[in-house]
């Protein structure tokens, strides 16, 4: 990894795991492949922002804690990349394990339960096919009907106008609202704390 970090993919550490290196490798893995339009791809760090924003939508006063599962829901990507999934239906078994280990550090490493507790995840399913809503529609060339038989309709009350960002923007992005998230939940200081009069 970019931070000198070496992670063990077959028994990743909690230890070897770096928020900035989750955010510069999401920043940089294009939702649907990159088969959207505009100048920039719509990456998984910027998704992943959205993903969490709706999921507070969805239940408002949502624990922080459980926010900022939303927003490392896809975060095992930085290292495996965005696979659709019905491919990662036709890797089998071996490749969820995998997957599942990679995420339970993660959540580890954030003060997370390994594994996320059935309601929260759930929800951040109702919020990623949400967001995936918006993506079809406006970035990846569905149409509603299309997009509402695959994802279903968004929540009720939340629009969204999709701009995909430069990667370093939706890095820096990323890497603000776990910085709001982690001083909430009491893994950082909180950001207020940094200024003094």
């Amino acid at each position: 990894m970019l931070s000198g970090r070496r992670l063990d993919l077959l028994d990743p550490s909690p230890f070897d795991i770096e928020v900035e290196d989750i955010a510069h490798g999401l920043a940089r893995v294009a939702r649907w492949n990159g088969q959207t339009i505009g100048e920039h791809a719509f990456s998984v760090a910027q998704h992943s922002v959205v993903v969490e924003e709706i999921a507070a939508h969805i239940k408002p006063g949502l624990d922080p804690k459980w926010r900022l599962a939303a927003l490392l829901h896809d975060a095992s990507e930085y290292v495996i990349g965005d696979m659709i999934s019905p491919f990662k239906s036709a890797l089998g078994v071996n490749y969820k394990a995998f997957e599942a280990r990679l995420e339970g550090a993660i959540h580890v490493r954030f003060g997370l339960p390994p594994k996320t507790p059935t309601p929260i995840k759930a929800l951040i399913k109702k919020a990623d096919k949400a967001c995936a809503f918006f993506e079809a529609t406006q970035l990846a060339g569905f149409s509603k009907k299309e997009a509402l038989g695959f994802f279903g309709s968004p929540p009720p009350g939340y629009d969204l106008v999709i701009d995909p960002l430069p990667p370093a923007q939706a890095q820096e992005r990323y890497l603000e609202r776990y910085r709001v998230l982690a001083g909430a939940v009491g893994l950082i200081p909180p950001a207020d704390a940094w200024h003094t009069e």
